[in-house]
């Protein structure tokens, strides 16, 4: 017997009738003798519905206190969830029991709308598994040491069912989706995208970070910490599939680099069309300039992305760095209130139509040329470059976001992904 969670995205909760769908799904593997935790989103539009009616009420900058509130709003969708779920597991002859974030509880910090999993208290859910319940606990939520409930931020019920597997020392976690595993690329752009059968945790880790929706990149580091084993896979399966080929199907994100994975030079590409790019012009080139610019970035709670300093030339610099979409105007703000007063930079400079382009994949460790061969891919479509940043396993290239679609169908060509396809790639997420 092993202790399994499921984790069920927003589609798959998209209706009562799916939801019986997954309860069947769910009954079957408790019924071959496993012990079951179940992690679901909220039904698929709701959490955009309510945030929605909170902006309709509240439309005014976003306040400590507001952002308070609007965790106690969006939490309410997974509630929904798990209530509906377990009483469809009732209806299959299965002891259920649901809890929200706060009964169980998940602790966090007190970072509203994008809080971090602190610890999970595991006796109340043990206990309910000893007893042959199926539990089914809300995704994507939590609470402070105040009390106060907390949501970990969009896609964060992949985080929640991560974390719950590494509490409870789970035999495995299953995260099922729309799509039946992680792709070469997204197959909305390249119709011709592979799905992947394993990929490494490292590659996981890259991929997620640099756009790719299918895993929530904190779930990714909770697996790589924990080393949870965890595969994606499709809800939209017959529920009534044979355990075992359900058990073997999807992709398994692994923590072994095989032969196999190792002949592959780049595994897939990842890109992200929520970026903008912010430049400080005239900074002057001194010690401690990166942190008088950054740190007030920093302080805001906004996060950076690509940095590029470029070369001085009498003793002034430009610096420019990447940040999400929604921070945009707020880090613009920021640095033209506070940062150019105190620096004395010139001027700052932003575009929000720019996107990121990766390549990704363990085989660039031992393989010489792979950037050389990303940039002649992109050069011979008259794509312009604006920012290049690597690590070992990945390089991304920041350019105009109208150019998005053609850099990643080029660079899926380039590097011989198209080869071996899959006969029943599905949309990505």
């Amino acid at each position: 017997m092993a202790l399994i969670v499921h984790k069920y995205g927003g589609t798959s909760m998209g209706s009562t009738e799916r939801i019986r769908s997954v309860a069947k799904r769910v009954a079957k593997w408790a019924r071959a003798g496993h012990q079951m935790i179940v992690v679901p989103s909220a039904m698929s539009g709701e959490t955009n519905r309510l945030l929605a009616l909170a902006k309709d009420v509240s439309p005014a900058q976003q306040t400590a206190a507001m952002l308070r509130e609007l965790d106690m709003i969006a939490c309410t969708g997974e509630q929904v969830s798990v209530g509906l779920l377990s009483l469809a597991l009732q209806a299959e002859g299965m002891q259920a029991v649901s809890y929200t974030g706060w009964q169980v509880p998940v602790r966090t910090d007190s970072a509203y709308t994008k809080a971090r999993i602190q610890s999970i208290d595991d006796a109340r859910v043990r206990a309910d598994l000893a007893a042959g319940r199926v539990v089914v606990i809300t995704g994507f939520q939590g609470v402070d040491e105040d009390n106060n409930v907390t949501t970990l931020g969009r896609g964060g019920s992949d985080t929640s069912a991560v974390a719950v597997a590494a509490a409870l020392k789970a035999d495995e976690c299953l995260i099922y989706t729309d799509v039946d595993g992680v792709y070469t690329t997204d197959p909305r752009i390249v119709p011709e995208a592979k799905r992947l059968h394993s990929i490494s945790f490292e590659e996981m880790l890259e991929m997620a970070s640099l756009g790719s929706k299918v895993l929530q990149i904190r779930s990714v580091e909770f697996a790589g910490k924990y080393r949870v084993p965890l595969r994606v896979l499709s809800s939209f399966t017959p529920w009534d599939i044979d355990i075992t080929e359900e058990a073997a199907s999807g992709t398994l994100i692994t923590f072994e680099e095989d032969e196999k994975m190792e002949q592959a030079v780049v595994s897939g590409i990842a890109f992200n069309r929520d970026e903008a790019k912010v430049t400080v012009l005239g900074v002057p080139d001194k010690p401690g300039i990166a942190y008088s610019i950054l740190g007030q970035v920093a302080e805001a709670n906004i996060d950076v992305d690509v940095i590029i300093q470029n070369v001085s030339h009498d003793g002034k610099t430009d610096f420019s760095f990447t940040v999400h979409r929604n921070d945009y105007q707020r880090t613009l703000d920021l640095l033209k209130t506070k940062v150019l007063p105190a620096t004395g930079a010139a001027e700052v400079l932003g575009d929000a139509k720019i996107c990121k382009v990766s390549i990704v994949g363990i085989g660039m460790r031992s393989h010489a040329g792979v950037a050389s061969t990303m940039f002649r891919a992109l050069s011979e479509e008259g794509i312009n470059i604006q920012m290049i940043t690597t690590s070992e396993i990945k390089t991304s290239v920041v350019i105009d976001e109208k150019y998005m679609e053609l850099a990643v169908r080029a660079l899926h060509k380039a590097f011989d992904l198209d080869a071996s396809i899959e006969p029943t790639a599905e949309s990505a997420d």
